[in-house]
């Protein structure tokens, strides 16, 4: 194991050192699962209208239409959810805040037992409780992360999550329509881009994760890749029943 050599004091190395990444943000779920959505699902609905044998403008329309109806669908959805998933949130906080006022007691005693069956002795666990609830907000904060497991200060965002979701949805989507707006008329520019982007989109999860950049990258690229090698496949088989 490396040690980061440094000249400052134990403590104040070890607070430079010791940091972690944003693992509860409101912006960075829906934004990875944008790109990701954009690119898969635009590429596929792209390749399965190229599989029915149809001209370069309906390619273009169907890319265009999915990217804008996936784009506001991705960040209705977000909003939806994640509104009511801090409604929900604060719908419990007020319920612990109504018990706290109620049962100030029974509320401290519950505090308490939690430390004590953490291992700190019963009578300093008294005392922490005792300290922690004499400021009503902090007690409630107290409470919220210890039986709800949530920070009531960093409630994920409805309005970031959809802004999110609707940005990289459609920066996604957008890269197989994109050959095509420059000019192409056949199908593989689209999806040799698409397939970088996957690759690239893996790629840079991976800086957010444990995995590696190369397993994230082509872990993506096989995903999209098989979706939209099935498409395309059904296109043709449709094009031919239709036709």
């Amino acid at each position: 194991m490396s040690v980061i050599a440094s000249t400052e004091p134990p403590h104040i190395a070890h607070r430079d050192n010791h940091t972690h990444r944003d693992v509860n943000g409101g912006w960075l779920r829906p934004a990875v699962f944008g790109a990701m959505d954009g690119l898969v699902s635009n590429l596929a609905l792209m390749t399965g209208v190229a599989g029915g044998a149809v001209d370069r403008q309906t390619i273009v329309i169907t890319g265009l239409a999915g990217l804008a109806a996936g784009a506001f669908s991705m960040a209705a959805g977000e909003y939806t959810s994640v509104a009511s998933q801090r409604e929900l949130v604060e719908a419990e906080l007020e319920v612990e805040r109504r018990e706290l006022r109620k049962h100030p007691v029974d509320e401290l005693e519950e505090l308490a037992a939690l430390y004590e069956s953490r291992g700190v002795e019963p009578e300093l666990a008294r005392q922490v409780a005792e300290q922690l609830s004499r400021d009503p907000e902090q007690a409630l904060e107290i409470h919220a992360r210890e039986e709800l497991g949530i920070d009531p200060d960093d409630l994920p965002s409805p309005l970031v999550a959809a802004v999110s979701s609707f940005g990289s949805f459609a920066l996604g989507a957008l890269l197989p329509v994109l050959p095509y707006l420059l000019g192409a008329t056949v199908l593989w520019p689209a999806v040799a881009l698409a397939m970088i982007g996957l690759f690239a989109c893996g790629a840079v999860v991976a800086r957010v994760t444990a995995r590696s950049w190369w397993f994230s990258g082509l872990r993506q690229l096989a995903l999209g890749g098989a979706a939209a090698g099935v498409t395309y496949a059904l296109g043709i088989l449709f094009g031919t029943a239709v036709g």
